[in-house]
């Protein structure tokens, strides 16, 4: 048998779920045919609703149930596209300037610099085979400047090792070896084969 409670709280929901759908006219017509003792159901039933739209409003949220933060920060392409554009214009003038004041020696190490690059098909079959499936070119690319990046900071730290030694370039192996062991302690180079166990 049924609760005569619910029963009667559920056709008053379906009532506000009917008089929302239909128009300003089919409104009247039902509220001739409903009775006092329904009225006032639907009153509380409506309390509710206009509590739960103040308590969204005072989150923070506004009608289109956006916060004001994440209004902000949704903007036009066109002007992201301007914004990118300015910044990129602002870096560009910038290393012109800075490539302008460089000597003979600091452009010729630049320019060398901008051409080195990783073979593409090298690393790509280096991550293949340590993956073992096919990888995508944006993959590979990302890749071999990350490699790029890890080598420039190794030579880096071998070039301090030669001065500090008293050595003069060019490189020899021990300097990179060093470099290499001074990163390591440093936690800036990954060490696989250590394994730190925490419970014996």
């Amino acid at each position: 048998m049924a609760d005569p409670a619910r029963v009667k709280m559920d056709e008053s929901a379906d009532r506000v779920a009917a008089k929302e759908q239909q128009t300003p006219e089919n409104t009247e017509d039902e509220s001739e045919l409903s009775k006092p003792g329904d009225d006032a159901q639907e009153s509380t039933s409506d309390g509710h609703h206009k509590q739960d739209a103040k308590s969204e409003q005072a989150l923070g949220e506004d009608e289109d149930g956006q916060s004001p933060s994440k209004r902000l920060k949704m903007e036009p392409p066109e002007k992201k596209k301007e914004k990118r554009q300015k910044v990129d214009e602002d870096e560009i003038q910038k290393m012109q300037v800075l490539v302008s004041s460089f000597s003979e020696e600091q452009l010729n190490r630049y320019e060398m610099y901008r051409r080195s690059a990783f073979p593409k098909a090298a690393i790509k079959r280096l991550i293949q085979s340590i993956t073992g499936s096919s990888v995508s070119q944006n993959v590979v690319i990302a890749m071999s400047g990350i490699s790029k990046v890890f080598a420039g900071e190794i030579v880096e730290e071998a070039l301090d090792v030669c001065e500090k030694w008293g050595d003069t370039p060019p490189l020899q192996p021990k300097h990179m070896r060093e470099a290499v062991r001074r990163l390591k302690s440093r936690d800036q180079i990954p060490n696989t084969k250590f394994k730190n166990i925490i419970f014996h």
